[in-house]
């Protein structure tokens, strides 16, 4: 099994027998959701796991970097991904990608067990 961040279709394409594990925050996925498409189209063995805290993290981050405050209203409502709400299990879907929503420890090691077992690429949304 090999463990990556970010897409996983590539060490997917490179080792089509091992499993691989894709782990992506729900902000910086929202750059790469077309990489659902390549997986389901070649059918790679990838579990892509989607932190999903509702935020772009990472537009917080660099806002804090060059002085500007992620606290402020307008930069918590230009940073949320909260309104609307993504839908990572339809989105998936979309893409032609089975997908499971987990909100607890539990339902996440369910949901893990289940895709680790399928062929082809599965989506698990980890609710934060």
């Amino acid at each position: 099994m090999g463990l990556v961040r970010r897409g996983g279709w590539g060490a997917a394409i490179a080792a089509p027998n091992r499993q691989v594990i894709a782990l992506q925050s729900d902000g910086s996925a929202q750059y790469t959701i077309q990489a659902m498409w390549t997986m389901a189209r070649e059918q790679t063995n990838v579990v892509t796991l989607i932190a999903s805290n509702s935020r772009y993290g990472i537009l917080r981050t660099e806002l804090g970097r060059h002085g500007g405050s992620s606290t402020g209203r307008a930069s918590a409502t230009l940073t949320s991904l909260a309104d609307p709400a993504l839908d990572w299990p339809a989105l998936a879907a979309g893409y032609g990608v089975p997908a499971q929503r987990a909100e607890t420890g539990m339902e996440l090691t369910r949901a893990l067990g289940r895709a680790l077992v399928e062929a082809g690429p599965q989506l698990i949304e980890m609710v934060l």
